[in-house]
């Protein structure tokens, strides 16, 4: 039976119409609408009705779960240690500053990062992919940024995995971050991408960021000076909060 599904050259297709269409607009759009036609999901379960104002913002607070800074170790952001063996694939070492609008260090900022392994596949027992576990790898880990606003965390490579956007859909390598501020409710989530992935283009999770300054915002810089000769590559990624250079969220309003 043909599948139903779209395939990458339609999908790759709609991706170049939307960026036409963005580039004929004269507007600067840092953030894409929700409902990006070539990402598929996005259309079923974006907003569609006004959002609710909350009237007790900090009734959220007393049931949302809390964390203390005695709680968050060194080694929490050590993704390839705490097991009982070495994880398979290439060390990496991926480090950055929390910024606010005006540049200046956010301190304190609790940021959790979770991902693929090398094969890309995750720890989860609903991923179907048919990769290898790594039963040295979880995935996950978390740190708080110091008094400059740095974060860092060392781990493996994510792989790059088949996804069911379209026929021949892959997700290029990536690492999910999520950042919290002094309450539960202030939550960022976003992806960090690779520099030189061929994927990248094919990618409408990616490409619904139509602007190309925003979306460069989204892909992590190599930096010799940061890798570690026989043991890891480095690579540099500064998230900013808010404001005109703010990095694109997975929650952004249009």
């Amino acid at each position: 039976m043909p599948s139903s599904l779209p395939t990458q050259q339609g999908i790759s297709y709609e991706i170049d119409q939307e960026a036409k269409a963005y580039a004929a607009s004269g507007a600067v759009r840092h953030h894409p609408p929700r409902d990006y036609p070539p990402y598929r999901s996005s259309l079923l379960r974006h907003p569609r009705q006004p959002l609710v104002p909350v009237r007790d913002p900090e009734a959220a607070e007393l049931s949302g779960p809390v964390f203390g800074a005695t709680d968050v170790t060194e080694s929490d952001a050590d993704l390839t240690r705490g097991q009982a063996g070495e994880p398979l694939g290439e060390r990496i070492t991926v480090t950055g500053r929390v910024l606010d609008r005006a540049g200046r260090p956010v301190a304190g900022q609790l940021v959790e990062i979770w991902q693929a392994n090398a094969c890309g596949r995750y720890t989860h027992r609903r991923d179907r992919h048919p990769a290898p576990l790594d039963p040295h790898f979880t995935g996950t880990g978390r740190c708080l940024t110091d008094r400059q606003g740095r974060y860092c965390f060392t781990t493996v490579k994510p792989g790059a995995y088949p996804w069911h956007n379209h026929t021949g859909a892959w997700r290029p390598s990536h690492i999910h971050f999520s950042l919290f501020g002094t309450a539960f409710t202030q939550r960022l989530v976003t992806q960090m991408y690779f520099p030189g992935d061929p994927l990248l283009p094919y990618d409408p999770i990616l490409q619904s960021v139509t602007d190309a300054t925003a979306r460069s915002r989204l892909i992590a810089a190599y930096d010799h000076d940061l890798s570690t000769a026989g043991d890891a590559l480095g690579y540099r990624w500064d998230i900013v909060l808010d404001g005109p250079a703010a990095t694109r969220t997975e929650g952004s309003r249009p």
